[in-house]
């Protein structure tokens, strides 16, 4: 067994505010009227290490590190937070996190709609990355980092103004941080690819994968989708998609779905106590021992063996 007892299902949050009242953290500092926060940690944590639950928030994370460490997790992949460090987390994914110190460490979390609707109307073209899979942290040197750290501490004001302007002004702002993210996280970048149809199909693609892993997980959805779901979700032939997914990333259709497969397997099994029985079912199996010879086929694990090793 964890450190600390584990839920019957993975914690799911469409909000911070909805995050913050089941983790029993203060949310006087969280504007429940709009779809955006920001907020130093210091001001949240007072009592330090704290170990977060194993979560997955329905929500874009942008954290800024000025002074502070600790450790997060997304899906499969830790990362050390140490001074200087800026990274961001998509919705959908698990995570969890760490915090040993934190004087300054800025929190921002904002939902797609508020994206869409008050940083860019089309947001995925103008910033692509904001699609991809995992995406690593990175610590920049202190002239750089404080040029975030006027901007966040610029949001941070127009955030608790009292102006009908408020989530505009935000959202330009948060326009200029993503833009700054963009020259710094991506500077071998081509923009000449963004708009490139390939590139839109295996975007699309990512997103439906993402979108259906959650329906299973909450139960909108019962079955795990073929190649043919993917393709027709895009009026596509599944040839053409598993051709351009495969030219595109190097990784065929086939094993992205696997890999999400084995992916949500995993988290479940190390994080919840389900049965692995319901493991299975949740992931569109029908007969468990079908999920378990799968699972073992790509893992070399049975699940059963997993979850003992992984709660070791």
């Amino acid at each position: 067994m964890s450190r600390k007892k584990k839920e019957e299902k993975i914690l799911a949050f469409n909000s911070l505010m909805e995050q913050y009242v089941h983790f029993g953290l203060p949310t006087d500092r969280i504007d429940a009227n709009t779809q955006f926060t920001i907020h130093n940690l210091k001001d949240i944590h007072d009592k330090l290490p704290y170990t977060s639950l194993t979560y997955r928030a329905n929500f874009y994370s942008f954290v800024f590190v000025k002074n502070g460490s600790g450790k997060y997790t997304t899906d499969a992949h830790t990362f050390p937070t140490e001074p200087g460090t800026i990274y961001f987390t998509n919705p959908g994914h698990y995570k969890s996190f760490e915090w040993h110190t934190l004087e300054e460490v800025y929190l921002i979390t904002l939902s797609e709609s508020f994206l869409k609707e008050n940083v860019h109307p089309n947001i995925f073209q103008e910033f692509s990355f904001l699609l991809a899979e995992t995406v690593h942290p990175k610590t920049l040197k202190p002239e750089i980092f404080s040029e975030f750290e006027q901007l966040y501490l610029q949001i941070l004001k127009e955030y608790f103004s009292n102006s009908p302007y408020k989530n505009r002004m935000i959202g330009n702002l948060f326009v200029v941080v993503l833009l700054k993210i963009k020259e710094y996280f991506w500077e071998d970048y081509n923009p000449i690819y963004e708009g490139n149809r390939s590139s839109q199909i295996v975007k699309n693609f990512k997103r439906t994968l993402e979108q259906h892993y959650r329906d299973l997980m909450s139960g909108k959805a019962d079955k795990p989708f073929r190649v043919q779901d993917y393709a027709d979700a895009q009026n596509l032939h599944a040839n053409y998609l598993s051709n351009v997914i495969k030219s595109k990333t190097g990784k065929p259709i086939g094993t992205w779905i696997t890999d999400k497969t084995i992916a949500e397997a995993k988290s479940l099994l190390q994080n919840t106590d389900v049965p692995i029985k319901e493991i299975s079912y949740q992931l569109g199996f029908t007969e468990s021992t079908h999920f378990s010879n799968y699972f073992k086929k790509h893992t070399d694990l049975t699940p059963v063996l997993y979850r003992k090793q992984a709660n070791a």
